[in-house]
C-alpha cells in the first residue's frame, strides 16, 4: 500500500504541525510504503493563463503522463495521504492551495460526467494533522481548512476524511503544551487505526 505525505509545515523542524505529523506517521503499519512530499522544496507555482494553456494543450495530446502531471498521479494512486499544515488565515498556508490547484486535473484526480464531479483517487483515507493558535469549534466560520479539505475529499473521491488538529496552543495561561500532547496521542491512535 502507498501512503503520501504532504508536509506544508512551513517553519520546518520548529512547527507544531510537523511534531503531529511525525507522531503519526512513526505510528503508521510498515504496511505502508511512505513518500515525503515536503512542498517548500518544490517549484510550485499558483496556476496563470499561459500555465493553463499548457495544461489543456497537453492534455488535449493525451499527454497526461508529461512531467507537469507527476503530483496528480502520485495523489491519485496513493491509498493514504496526509496533509500537514499550520493554521494560518483561517486556513492555511497559500502553499498547499497552489499544491491542491496543481493536483486538481481533469482524468487524473476527478472527472467531470453528466451526473456531476467524480473523484478518481483510489485513495480511502485523506487525513488532515493542524495545530492552531487559537480554539475552534467544529463548524465555526472562523475555521475554514477543516470544511474546505472535507470538500477536496469528495472531489477528488477519497473515501473519508479525518482530522486532528491541537487547539489553543497560542492562547496565555492556556497549556498549549498539554494540548499538543493531548492531539499527538489522537495522532497515534488514528495510525494505528488506518
Amino acid at each position: 500500500m502507498k501512503a503520501l505525505y504532504i508536509d506544508c509545515c512551513i517553519r520546518g523542524k520548529e512547527s507544531r504541525s510537523a511534531r503531529l505529523a511525525e507522531v503519526f506517521l512513526e505510528n503508521l503499519s510498515p504496511e505502508y510504503e511512505l513518500t515525503r512530499r515536503r512542498l517548500m522544496d518544490e517549484a510550485l507555482y499558483p496556476l496563470t493563463a499561459d500555465s493553463l494553456r499548457q495544461r489543456d494543450a497537453l492534455l488535449a495530446q493525451g499527454k497526461s503522463r508529461h512531467p507537469r502531471f507527476r503530483f496528480a498521479h502520485e495523489i491519485a494512486e496513493a491509498d493514504l495521504v496526509i496533509l500537514a499544515a499550520p493554521f494560518w488565515d483561517l486556513s492555511f498556508p497559500a502553499l498547499l492551495k497552489v499544491y491542491i490547484e496543481n493536483v486538481s486535473v481533469e482524468g487524473i484526480t476527478f472527472r467531470s460526467t453528466e451526473q456531476g464531479l467524480r473523484g478518481l483517487c483510489r485513495g480511502k483515507h485523506l487525513v488532515f494533522l493542524t495545530t492552531r493558535g487559537g480554539i475552534y469549534e467544529p463548524g465555526s466560520d472562523w475555521e475554514q481548512a477543516v470544511p474546505y479539505l472535507k470538500a477536496i475529499q469528495r472531489f477528488f473521491g477519497f473515501g473519508d476524511f479525518r482530522y486532528v488538529a491541537a487547539d489553543g496552543l497560542d492562547i496565555q495561561g492556556y497549556d498549549g503544551e498539554a494540548a499538543l500532547q493531548k492531539a499527538m496521542d489522537e495522532a497515534r491512535a488514528l495510525a494505528k487505526e488506518l
